[in-house]
Protein backbone atom coordinates (compact mmCIF):
# COMPACT_ATOMS: atom_id res chain seq x y z
CA UNK A 1 0.00 0.00 0.00
CA UNK A 2 2.74 2.13 0.98
CA UNK A 3 5.02 1.83 -1.97
CA UNK A 4 1.87 2.14 -4.80
CA UNK A 5 0.77 5.74 -2.49
CA UNK A 6 4.02 6.78 -3.08
CA UNK A 7 4.35 5.41 -7.03
CA UNK A 8 0.82 7.75 -6.89
CA UNK A 9 2.55 10.96 -5.59
CA UNK A 10 5.49 10.91 -7.93
CA UNK A 11 2.94 11.31 -11.04
CA UNK A 12 3.16 14.85 -12.62
CA UNK A 13 2.04 16.49 -15.57
CA UNK A 14 4.26 18.50 -17.92
CA UNK A 15 2.72 21.19 -20.60
CA UNK A 16 3.07 25.08 -21.31
CA UNK A 17 0.55 27.39 -22.15
CA UNK A 18 1.92 30.43 -23.70
CA UNK A 19 0.14 33.46 -22.74
CA UNK A 20 2.97 36.36 -24.37
CA UNK A 21 3.89 37.03 -28.11
CA UNK A 22 7.63 36.70 -27.82
CA UNK A 23 8.49 34.17 -25.69
CA UNK A 24 10.40 31.59 -27.45
CA UNK A 25 11.91 28.93 -24.88
CA UNK A 26 10.07 28.58 -21.23
CA UNK A 27 11.78 26.03 -18.65
CA UNK A 28 9.14 23.68 -16.43
CA UNK A 29 10.20 24.65 -13.16
CA UNK A 30 10.29 22.07 -10.78
CA UNK A 31 11.88 21.89 -7.51
CA UNK A 32 15.11 20.09 -8.08
CA UNK A 33 14.66 19.19 -11.80
CA UNK A 34 12.89 16.00 -10.24
CA UNK A 35 10.63 14.29 -13.22
CA UNK A 36 8.50 11.43 -12.09
CA UNK A 37 8.37 8.33 -14.03
CA UNK A 38 5.52 7.95 -15.46
CA UNK A 39 4.24 11.79 -15.71
CA UNK A 40 2.91 13.07 -18.74
CA UNK A 41 4.14 15.52 -21.02
CA UNK A 42 1.76 17.33 -23.21
CA UNK A 43 3.39 19.12 -26.07
CA UNK A 44 0.84 21.44 -28.15
CA UNK A 45 0.56 22.24 -32.07
CA UNK A 46 3.20 25.35 -32.48
CA UNK A 47 6.02 23.30 -29.59
CA UNK A 48 8.77 21.15 -29.08
CA UNK A 49 9.94 20.07 -25.53
CA UNK A 50 13.72 19.22 -25.57
CA UNK A 51 14.91 16.66 -22.60
CA UNK A 52 17.85 18.12 -20.86
CA UNK A 53 19.42 15.17 -18.66
CA UNK A 54 22.83 16.00 -16.69
CA UNK A 55 23.60 19.14 -19.55
CA UNK A 56 23.11 16.55 -22.41
CA UNK A 57 20.33 16.76 -24.53
CA UNK A 58 18.45 13.83 -24.41
CA UNK A 59 15.35 14.38 -26.26
CA UNK A 60 13.15 16.52 -28.36
CA UNK A 61 9.44 16.19 -28.78
CA UNK A 62 6.89 16.87 -31.24
CA UNK A 63 3.06 17.90 -30.80
CA UNK A 64 1.03 15.47 -28.94
CA UNK A 65 0.43 13.72 -25.59
CA UNK A 66 3.81 11.39 -24.11
CA UNK A 67 4.00 9.13 -20.85
CA UNK A 68 7.78 9.40 -19.80
CA UNK A 69 8.37 5.82 -19.58
CA UNK A 70 11.43 3.75 -20.71
CA UNK A 71 9.93 2.87 -23.68
CA UNK A 72 9.61 6.32 -25.05
CA UNK A 73 12.72 7.65 -24.22
CA UNK A 74 15.12 5.65 -25.48
CA UNK A 75 18.04 8.05 -25.82
CA UNK A 76 17.35 8.77 -22.02
CA UNK A 77 17.42 5.18 -20.52
CA UNK A 78 21.03 4.80 -22.49
CA UNK A 79 22.00 7.94 -19.96
CA UNK A 80 20.20 6.42 -17.22
CA UNK A 81 19.63 3.49 -15.16
CA UNK A 82 16.15 2.93 -14.22
CA UNK A 83 14.83 1.44 -10.73
CA UNK A 84 12.61 -1.49 -11.51
CA UNK A 85 10.89 -1.57 -7.94
CA UNK A 86 10.62 2.10 -6.64
CA UNK A 87 11.02 3.69 -9.88
CA UNK A 88 12.63 6.81 -8.29
CA UNK A 89 11.99 10.45 -10.04
CA UNK A 90 15.16 10.88 -12.56
CA UNK A 91 16.77 14.73 -12.42
CA UNK A 92 15.82 16.47 -16.18
CA UNK A 93 14.91 19.71 -17.65
CA UNK A 94 12.36 20.51 -19.89
CA UNK A 95 12.51 23.78 -22.29
CA UNK A 96 9.01 24.21 -24.05
CA UNK A 97 10.42 25.60 -27.45
CA UNK A 98 7.73 27.68 -29.95
CA UNK A 99 7.79 27.07 -33.00
CA UNK A 100 5.79 29.68 -34.53
CA UNK A 101 6.13 32.66 -36.76
CA UNK A 102 7.30 35.70 -35.00
CA UNK A 103 6.07 38.47 -37.06
CA UNK A 104 7.14 42.09 -37.64
CA UNK A 105 11.13 42.35 -36.51
CA UNK A 106 12.25 45.03 -37.52
CA UNK A 107 15.67 45.47 -39.34
CA UNK A 108 17.55 48.50 -40.73
CA UNK A 109 20.57 50.33 -41.64
CA UNK A 110 22.17 52.31 -38.36
CA UNK A 111 24.68 53.94 -40.72
CA UNK A 112 24.34 54.59 -44.79
CA UNK A 113 25.14 52.15 -47.33
CA UNK A 114 27.96 53.32 -49.74
CA UNK A 115 27.25 52.18 -53.50
CA UNK A 116 28.37 52.88 -56.91
CA UNK A 117 25.18 54.48 -59.07
CA UNK A 118 25.36 54.47 -62.96
CA UNK A 119 24.03 57.87 -63.48
CA UNK A 120 25.32 60.19 -59.78
CA UNK A 121 28.27 58.31 -59.02
CA UNK A 122 28.81 57.28 -55.08
CA UNK A 123 25.90 57.34 -53.31
CA UNK A 124 24.93 56.78 -49.56
CA UNK A 125 21.99 54.66 -49.14
CA UNK A 126 19.75 53.85 -46.02
CA UNK A 127 17.71 50.39 -46.00
CA UNK A 128 14.92 49.06 -43.36
CA UNK A 129 11.84 46.35 -43.19
CA UNK A 130 10.61 43.58 -41.44
CA UNK A 131 10.95 39.95 -41.37
CA UNK A 132 9.66 36.75 -39.62
CA UNK A 133 11.55 34.60 -38.16
CA UNK A 134 10.47 30.52 -35.93
CA UNK A 135 12.89 28.21 -34.85
CA UNK A 136 13.26 25.38 -37.04
CA UNK A 137 15.69 22.98 -35.41
CA UNK A 138 14.93 23.67 -31.52
CA UNK A 139 17.62 21.05 -30.41
CA UNK A 140 20.42 23.44 -32.22
CA UNK A 141 18.77 26.39 -30.98
CA UNK A 142 18.72 25.50 -27.57
CA UNK A 143 22.48 24.16 -27.56
CA UNK A 144 24.04 27.04 -29.85
CA UNK A 145 22.04 30.17 -28.19
CA UNK A 146 19.44 29.25 -25.28
CA UNK A 147 21.73 27.56 -23.03
CA UNK A 148 20.22 27.25 -19.53
CA UNK A 149 18.36 30.58 -20.06
CA UNK A 150 14.85 29.64 -18.26
CA UNK A 151 13.01 32.45 -20.72
CA UNK A 152 14.30 33.16 -23.65
CA UNK A 153 12.40 36.20 -26.01
CA UNK A 154 12.38 37.26 -29.33
CA UNK A 155 14.54 40.21 -28.44
CA UNK A 156 17.34 38.22 -26.63
CA UNK A 157 17.96 36.55 -30.76
CA UNK A 158 16.67 40.28 -33.12
CA UNK A 159 19.72 41.90 -32.65
CA UNK A 160 21.95 39.49 -33.95
CA UNK A 161 19.59 38.63 -36.56
CA UNK A 162 19.68 42.26 -37.43
CA UNK A 163 23.15 42.21 -37.71
CA UNK A 164 23.45 39.47 -40.10
CA UNK A 165 20.82 40.72 -41.91
CA UNK A 166 22.22 44.54 -42.70
CA UNK A 167 25.71 42.64 -43.12
CA UNK A 168 24.50 40.92 -46.17
CA UNK A 169 21.96 43.87 -47.33
CA UNK A 170 24.70 46.20 -47.85
CA UNK A 171 26.61 43.89 -49.96
CA UNK A 172 23.74 43.09 -51.99
CA UNK A 173 22.75 46.70 -52.51
CA UNK A 174 26.09 47.70 -53.06
CA UNK A 175 26.67 44.95 -55.89
CA UNK A 176 23.30 45.37 -57.78
CA UNK A 177 24.15 47.70 -59.81
CA UNK A 178 20.38 49.17 -60.09
CA UNK A 179 20.27 53.00 -60.53
CA UNK A 180 19.06 54.77 -57.50
CA UNK A 181 15.59 55.82 -59.38
CA UNK A 182 14.77 52.03 -60.51
CA UNK A 183 15.57 50.64 -56.61
CA UNK A 184 12.10 50.74 -55.51
CA UNK A 185 10.92 48.67 -58.77
CA UNK A 186 12.91 45.91 -57.92
CA UNK A 187 12.32 46.04 -53.72
CA UNK A 188 11.11 42.37 -54.23
CA UNK A 189 13.89 40.88 -55.79
CA UNK A 190 16.12 42.52 -53.98
CA UNK A 191 14.13 40.84 -50.72
CA UNK A 192 14.76 37.42 -52.30
CA UNK A 193 18.28 37.60 -52.54
CA UNK A 194 18.96 38.98 -48.94
CA UNK A 195 16.93 36.49 -47.87
CA UNK A 196 18.55 33.78 -49.87
CA UNK A 197 22.23 35.13 -48.76
CA UNK A 198 21.25 34.88 -44.91
CA UNK A 199 19.43 31.67 -44.95
CA UNK A 200 22.65 29.76 -44.09
CA UNK A 201 23.82 31.66 -41.27
CA UNK A 202 20.71 31.90 -39.57
CA UNK A 203 20.26 27.81 -39.66
CA UNK A 204 23.02 27.71 -37.71
CA UNK A 205 21.07 28.68 -34.90
CA UNK A 206 18.33 26.41 -35.75
CA UNK A 207 16.57 29.51 -37.04
CA UNK A 208 14.70 29.75 -40.97
CA UNK A 209 13.16 33.41 -42.01
CA UNK A 210 9.92 32.53 -43.66
CA UNK A 211 9.15 36.18 -44.69
CA UNK A 212 11.96 39.42 -45.73
CA UNK A 213 10.85 42.15 -46.81
CA UNK A 214 12.54 45.48 -48.09
CA UNK A 215 9.77 48.51 -46.95
CA UNK A 216 12.27 51.13 -48.39
CA UNK A 217 15.37 52.31 -49.56
CA UNK A 218 16.19 56.21 -49.30
CA UNK A 219 18.86 58.78 -49.89
CA UNK A 220 20.11 60.84 -47.81
CA UNK A 221 17.69 64.18 -46.95
CA UNK A 222 20.06 66.75 -48.74
CA UNK A 223 20.41 64.43 -52.08
CA UNK A 224 16.80 63.86 -52.13
CA UNK A 225 16.21 68.12 -51.29
CA UNK A 226 18.51 67.78 -54.92
CA UNK A 227 16.51 65.48 -56.66
CA UNK A 228 13.36 67.17 -55.82
CA UNK A 229 14.53 70.66 -57.05
CA UNK A 230 16.06 68.52 -60.91
CA UNK A 231 12.08 67.53 -61.26
CA UNK A 232 11.07 70.81 -60.36
CA UNK A 233 13.31 72.01 -63.46
CA UNK A 234 11.92 69.52 -65.55
CA UNK A 235 8.54 70.51 -64.68
CA UNK A 236 8.94 74.21 -65.53
CA UNK A 237 10.50 73.31 -68.60
CA UNK A 238 11.77 76.81 -70.55
CA UNK A 239 13.12 78.91 -67.47
CA UNK A 240 13.40 82.07 -69.01
CA UNK A 241 9.15 82.09 -70.42
CA UNK A 242 8.56 81.00 -66.42
CA UNK A 243 10.46 83.65 -64.89
CA UNK A 244 8.07 85.83 -67.19
CA UNK A 245 5.20 84.16 -66.36
CA UNK A 246 5.81 84.61 -62.71
CA UNK A 247 6.77 88.67 -63.20
CA UNK A 248 3.10 88.95 -64.77
CA UNK A 249 1.42 86.95 -62.35
CA UNK A 250 3.08 88.72 -59.62
CA UNK A 251 2.06 91.94 -60.76
CA UNK A 252 -1.48 91.28 -59.96
CA UNK A 253 -0.45 90.26 -56.40
CA UNK A 254 -2.01 92.97 -54.20
CA UNK A 255 0.74 92.16 -51.74
CA UNK A 256 3.92 91.85 -54.09
CA UNK A 257 6.37 94.51 -54.35
CA UNK A 258 5.74 95.17 -58.11
CA UNK A 259 1.58 95.05 -57.29
CA UNK A 260 2.16 97.49 -54.48
CA UNK A 261 4.36 100.13 -56.70
CA UNK A 262 1.61 100.02 -59.30
CA UNK A 263 -0.81 100.65 -57.05
CA UNK A 264 1.33 104.01 -55.88
CA UNK A 265 1.58 105.30 -59.24
CA UNK A 266 -2.21 104.97 -59.66
CA UNK A 267 -2.58 106.21 -56.26
CA UNK A 268 0.09 109.63 -57.18
CA UNK A 269 -1.61 109.68 -60.56
CA UNK A 270 -5.52 109.65 -59.19
CA UNK A 271 -4.12 112.84 -56.34
CA UNK A 272 -2.73 114.87 -59.57
CA UNK A 273 -6.19 114.61 -60.90
CA UNK A 274 -7.79 115.73 -57.56
CA UNK A 275 -5.40 118.41 -57.40
CA UNK A 276 -6.17 119.90 -61.03
CA UNK A 277 -10.12 119.33 -60.21
CA UNK A 278 -9.36 121.57 -56.72
CA UNK A 279 -7.64 124.58 -59.00
CA UNK A 280 -5.55 127.20 -57.14
CA UNK A 281 -5.02 127.42 -53.42
CA UNK A 282 -7.68 129.38 -51.54
CA UNK A 283 -10.02 129.25 -55.11
CA UNK A 284 -12.77 127.57 -55.75
CA UNK A 285 -13.13 124.52 -58.04
CA UNK A 286 -15.59 126.97 -60.50
CA UNK A 287 -12.96 129.88 -60.38
CA UNK A 288 -11.49 130.46 -63.76
CA UNK A 289 -7.81 129.60 -64.02
CA UNK A 290 -5.41 128.55 -67.10
CA UNK A 291 -5.44 124.92 -67.84
CA UNK A 292 -2.49 123.48 -67.08
CA UNK A 293 -0.24 122.15 -69.84
CA UNK A 294 -0.95 118.66 -71.47
CA UNK A 295 2.03 116.46 -69.62
CA UNK A 296 4.18 114.68 -72.63
CA UNK A 297 3.62 111.82 -74.12
CA UNK A 298 5.41 109.14 -72.63
CA UNK A 299 8.54 107.86 -74.20
CA UNK A 300 7.90 104.76 -76.86
CA UNK A 301 9.16 101.32 -74.63
CA UNK A 302 12.65 100.48 -76.54
CA UNK A 303 12.67 97.27 -78.44
CA UNK A 304 14.06 94.55 -76.63
CA UNK A 305 15.15 91.41 -79.07
CA UNK A 306 15.93 87.54 -78.15
CA UNK A 307 18.47 85.36 -79.58
CA UNK A 308 18.28 81.94 -80.57
CA UNK A 309 22.02 80.46 -80.11
CA UNK A 310 22.21 76.36 -79.98
CA UNK A 311 19.17 75.59 -79.32
CA UNK A 312 18.72 78.22 -76.51
CA UNK A 313 16.45 81.46 -76.03
CA UNK A 314 19.13 84.33 -74.65
CA UNK A 315 17.58 87.57 -73.60
CA UNK A 316 16.12 90.49 -73.83
CA UNK A 317 18.69 92.53 -75.24
CA UNK A 318 18.47 96.40 -76.08
CA UNK A 319 19.98 97.87 -79.34
CA UNK A 320 23.26 98.73 -77.59
CA UNK A 321 24.06 95.44 -76.57
CA UNK A 322 23.24 94.25 -79.71
CA UNK A 323 25.94 96.90 -81.10
CA UNK A 324 28.41 95.41 -79.02
CA UNK A 325 27.47 91.81 -79.62
CA UNK A 326 27.61 92.44 -83.58
CA UNK A 327 31.02 94.11 -83.03
CA UNK A 328 32.69 90.62 -80.89
CA UNK A 329 31.02 88.86 -84.04
CA UNK A 330 28.54 87.16 -81.60
CA UNK A 331 25.29 88.89 -83.50
CA UNK A 332 25.87 87.95 -87.81
CA UNK A 333 23.44 88.37 -90.19
CA UNK A 334 22.54 84.55 -89.92
CA UNK A 335 21.42 84.58 -86.45
CA UNK A 336 17.90 84.24 -85.58
CA UNK A 337 16.24 87.01 -83.75
CA UNK A 338 13.05 87.28 -82.28
CA UNK A 339 10.74 90.86 -80.45
CA UNK A 340 7.86 91.42 -79.67
CA UNK A 341 5.65 91.55 -82.98
CA UNK A 342 7.11 89.58 -84.85
CA UNK A 343 5.59 86.59 -86.75
CA UNK A 344 8.18 83.99 -85.48
CA UNK A 345 12.14 83.97 -85.58
CA UNK A 346 13.66 85.64 -88.79
CA UNK A 347 17.25 86.09 -89.54
CA UNK A 348 18.88 89.37 -87.98
CA UNK A 349 19.67 90.59 -91.94
CA UNK A 350 15.79 90.58 -92.73
CA UNK A 351 15.10 92.51 -89.37
CA UNK A 352 15.64 96.06 -88.14
CA UNK A 353 19.34 94.93 -86.61
CA UNK A 354 20.74 95.00 -90.20
CA UNK A 355 20.76 98.59 -89.54
CA UNK A 356 23.14 97.90 -86.43
CA UNK A 357 25.10 95.06 -88.48
CA UNK A 358 25.98 97.74 -91.27
CA UNK A 359 27.72 99.56 -88.92
CA UNK A 360 30.32 97.35 -87.69
CA UNK A 361 33.42 97.79 -89.58
CA UNK A 362 35.07 95.51 -91.62
CA UNK A 363 38.01 93.31 -90.23
CA UNK A 364 40.84 95.18 -90.71
CA UNK A 365 43.30 95.23 -93.35
CA UNK A 366 46.31 92.87 -93.24
CA UNK A 367 49.96 94.66 -92.78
Amino acid sequence: MVFEFLKGEFIDVISWLDDTRDTMVWRFDRRGQAIKYGAKLTVREGQAAVFIHEGQLADVFGPGLYMLETNNLPILTTLQHWDHGFRSPFKSEVYFVSTTRFNDQKWGTKNPIMARDPEYGPVRLRAFGTYSMRVADPGKFMTEIVGTDGEFTADEISFQIRNIIVQEASQVLAKSGIPVLDMAANLADLGKIIANAIAPKVAEYGLSIPEFYIENISLPEEVEKALDKRTSMGVVGDLHRYMQYSAAESMGQPGSAMGSAMGAGMGMGMGAGMAQNMGPWGSSPGAAAAPPPPPPPPPAAAKVWHLAVDGSTLGPFGESDLARMAGEGRLTRATMVWTAGQDGWKMAADTELARVLDQVPPPPPKP
